[in-house]
């Protein structure tokens, strides 16, 4: 394996030397020169596509090695059976219902996209796309999980050791798959736009390239939203009847046989914690790569951030514009994506590295999976400095933003495990409040979940900053330098989950481990089975932690990007709009809107009709008096008006050498914006984005509103499931009094059932609530009410998120101090306390809180999938308002 990881990396090498030559080459325009771009190209491309097959090709190899493991006994195959069958009944039934609704919504796209022309023809497809791969992640995932368990609990029959490589493996194939599959589907898509539209005579531009690919994160972002939440009411209102009525009614341990719910609380662990897991950090990680390589393109765009050296050789007339332009934004294009590709590689050596010796104690565990994930972070870190030198050389500090993210993600992780860990004062303090009864474990629990969120807020402000200030090389007043800085925030992101592939496969073992322990236990294996079991699910709870930072600090900082990248999907709406009106308009300025201005040039695209460009015109310009009444009296609400002679003039200005024809107005000197050329502060300044501003502050109200409103939705949600849980279950009890004696079986398929039915109708809800909301305000507030909604949604939901996360794990844990001696230990009034707050903090941890890292994403990738009906239908645009 060594001698193959040095070939490659000499690849990768060699490849990333060549990558101003073939960039060069590629924006030519020369016929003959074209061949070797794209091969030049190709290579970079063949980098990301290289990391998902070795991602793919170790999560089969991984699963078939969890295969050949020793299945257990008769017994352990049957208690597992029971769960496996539950997990695909439920899966089978969920996926069913979310088709349903991505019929609808790919024809909905297919309107905008076919007949309003509002949006790229490609997004019906790339929406089906992510959605397909994020549900194949996570059914991929509960798969292994479900036949991991018997086996994992047969590796702790030998030894500790053979549990741990059981587990972790089989956590390794959620990791591999989720990281293999949207890279692939990344690479995908890009080939498709790329090179295959232009052999059947279509031409993208890289931005409109990146833009499309941006809109499959809405199918990923869709169905892990059903994942999420549908997965954690199935997980949480099992888990809820099975503590209630078992534990506290009924005294009997967890995971006992006896307990008609044990069975759906263990297929919850998989539809909840792995199936929904998988498909959320598939988005996250697509969401990043996608959203920094939009910003990435757009940096470079207008070219004015090309180094001193270019621009001489443009001035001296050696090297053409929009070649050198062409070359940075394929360089800024394809560092994310060779980032996730080379993590790719280095995660699998960090899961090589785990292992420890037989029966080695828990904090050896702990240390073992450490160093794995310390060495494919190390090693990213020092890959990082080496590819953005060799893509990016003038902009090498851009390396600095990616170890920006991936401490912020280590910070964040390691609070969380203060925050939630019963080795720390905070759970501790909520264990000692079980003593006076449950309603003082409650309000400990809030108060302590409430506090915990200072510390990532802090960091994820810090890092943002660092992260923009690094790449813009600390730029901040420079205009030009805006986009890079964002970029630097997103690429921030990128890094955080580059080794995406061992981070979850080190979050996916425990419910693996939690399961087998399950399984020991209904099997009636030997006791220290049933302990080896326990101090992998204990340790699984640790590194869970930091997954969990991870997650959270991915969700915002990606949530930000995405936030930028809405920007560049506005410019393109623009654009859109500008063809669409004027596709067979004589060469000329037409006004098409009281602020937008397109000009149909005598120029020809490659496939020989006119350019077009877009011009933005500002409001305090349009209602100068001196040109108010002439633009006025072009009423566009009648269709395109032919501007006349006089009232707008082109003249030519230069920045940093490079001359450009611009648009004014005659009269006052005004000018207008150029929509390719316009920058980030200029769609503010346009669109008046301030806090001033209603129809912003109103977006920010609702926006902030949404969290609340969908917690609430989906904590109701799994109260009723759980309510009908603990009727079910103490009706067995009751109407069964063998079962106590061992001597009835259980009903299992019932309260597997009542899950499954609660999940699938309690899911539609908030789900609808993320989809349907950012839809509404793009058409009533437009572009304005936008930037306001997602800035509210990102700044309570990163907050709520991150309080109802600490404040359950805190809960759960206290409940598992006490279990372990405290204050009387089991069976004790301040136990039944304990597990009474541990219940409330269930759906905050499993079913609200992790739903909310994808909320304010899917709001996102909705708000620059209709972004262009935002531009150009909404009522703001129309002029109502």
């Amino acid at each position: 394996m060594a001698k193959g990881l040095a070939k490659a990396a000499a690849f990768l090498g060699a490849a990333a030397v060549a990558a101003p030559a073939w960039a060069e080459e590629a924006a030519s325009g020369s016929a003959g020169a074209s061949v070797g771009a794209q091969i030049g190209v190709f290579i970079f491309w063949l980098i990301g596509l290289a990391g998902a097959i070795c991602g793919l090709y170790f999560a089969w190899r991984f699963f078939h090695e969890m295969l050949n493991s020793e299945k257990g006994n008769e017994r352990m195959e049957e208690i597992a059976s029971y769960v496996r069958e539950g997990a695909n009944a439920y899966l089978k039934q969920q996926y069913t219902v979310v088709a349903g609704f991505f019929v609808v919504i790919v024809i909905l796209l297919a309107i905008a996209a076919f007949g309003l022309q509002a949006q790229s023809r490609w997004v019906p497809f790339a929406f089906l796309t992510g959605g397909f791969f994020s549900g194949l992640a996570g059914w991929l995932g509960m798969k292994t999980a479900t036949l991991a368990s018997s086996r994992t609990a047969q590796g702790c029959r030998k030894s500790l050791n053979d549990g741990l490589r059981v587990a972790f493996r089989s956590g390794a194939v959620m990791g591999l798959t989720v990281v293999g599959l949207g890279l692939l589907d990344i690479c995908l898509w890009f080939a498709i736009l790329y090179w295959v539209i232009g052999i059947l005579g279509y031409h993208m531009t890289l931005e409109q390239i990146t833009v499309t690919m941006l809109c499959f994160g809405m199918g990923a972002s869709s169905q892990a939203l059903f994942a999420r939440v549908g997965g954690g009411i199935f997980t949480k209102a099992a888990d809820v009847g099975a503590d209630l009525v078992g534990k506290v009614e009924k005294g009997i341990p967890e995971d006992d046989p006896r307990n008609p719910a044990v069975i759906a609380d263990n297929v919850g662990d998989n539809v909840g914690d792995v199936a929904g897991m998988g498909a959320d950090l598939y988005e996250s990680y697509c969401g990043s790569i996608l959203a920094t390589a939009a910003l990435g393109v757009a940096a470079f765009a207008t070219g004015e951030l090309l180094p001193q050296r270019i621009l001489e050789q443009i001035q001296k007339g050696t090297l053409a514009l929009e070649t050198a332009k062409l070359n940075y934004q394929l360089a800024a294009l394809f560092l994310p994506i060779v980032l996730a590709g080379v993590g790719i590689a280095l995660s699998v050596i960090g899961i090589y590295a785990v292992r420890s010796e037989e029966d080695a104690s828990q904090k050896t565990l702990l240390k073992a999976l450490g160093r794995g994930i310390n060495l494919s972070t190390a090693l990213i870190a020092v890959a990082t400095f080496v590819f953005t030198f060799l893509l990016l050389p003038d902009f090498w500090t851009v390396s600095l933003s990616v170890i920006v993210g991936l401490v912020a993600g280590w910070l964040i992780g390691k609070w969380t495990e203060y925050s939630t860990s019963d080795e720390y004062q905070p759970t501790k303090f909520i264990a000692s409040q079980a003593q006076t009864g449950p309603a003082t474990v409650i309000i400990a629990g809030f108060a302590e979940g409430m506090k915990s969120t200072w510390f990532p807020v802090i960091v994820v402000g810090v890092a943002t900053i660092l992260a923009f200030g690094f790449a813009a090389q600390f730029h901040f007043n420079d205009l030009s330098w805006f986009a890079m800085g964002l970029y630097g925030v997103g690429i921030a992101a990128v890094g955080m989950l580059s080794t995406l592939g061992i981070t979850l496969a080190t979050d996916a073992y425990g419910p693996i481990a939690d399961n087998a322990g399950g399984n020991a236990e209904m099997s009636h294996l030997e006791p220290e089975v049933r302990q080896r079991t326990d101090a992998l699910d204990s340790l699984g709870n640790t590194t869970a932690a930091t997954g969990k930072g991870f997650a959270i600090g991915s969700a915002a900082l990606t949530a930000l990007a995405l936030l930028a990248a809405y920007v560049e999907e506005v410019r393109v709406g623009f654009d859109r709009w500008a063809h669409s009106a004027l596709v067979q308009a004589e060469p000329g300025l037409y006004k098409l809107s009281d602020k937008f201005v397109a000009e149909v040039t005598n120029e020809k695209d490659r496939s020989g009709k006119n350019i077009i460009y877009g011009y933005l015109a500002f409001g305090n310009d349009i209602i100068d008096p001196a040109v108010a009444d002439d633009w006025a009296k072009l009423d566009a609400s009648k269709g395109p008006q032919k501007v006349p002679d006089g009232i707008l003039e082109k003249f030519t200005d230069e920045v940093k050498g490079i001359k450009r024809e611009r648009l004014q107005f005659a009269k006052t000197k005004a000018p207008l914006i150029r929509i390719d050329r316009a920058t980030m502060p200029d769609f503010a300044n346009y669109y008046e984005a301030h806090l001033m501003n209603p129809k912003v502050l109103v977006g920010v109200l609702i926006g902030a509103m949404l969290p609340f409103l969908f917690s609430s939705l989906t904590m109701k949600a799994v109260g009723r499931a759980a309510y009908r849980m603990v009727e079910e279950v103490r009706r067995q009890f009751r109407e069964k009094p063998g079962i106590m004696e061992g001597t009835e079986k259980p009903d299992y398929a019932t309260p597997v059932r009542i899950s499954t039915q609660a999940a699938q109708k309690e899911m539609i809800a908030p789900s609808l609530l993320g989809l349907v909301t950012p839809v509404l305000v793009a058409l009533i507030l437009g572009v304005t009410g936008v930037l306001g909604l997602l800035m509210g949604a990102l700044a309570s939901g990163f907050c709520i998120a991150v309080f109802m996360a600490n404040a359950g794990g805190a809960w759960d844990n206290a409940k598992k101090h006490i279990e372990r001696g405290a204050y009387g230990g089991k069976g004790t009034d301040a136990h039944k306390a304990a597990v009474v707050g541990d219940t409330v903090g269930d759906p905050f941890k499993d079913t609200s809180g992790p739903s909310l890292n994808i909320l304010i994403k899917l709001m996102s990738m909705v708000s620059v999938v209709v972004a262009g009906l935002a531009v150009r239908y909404s009522l703001a645009a129309l002029g109502w308002f």
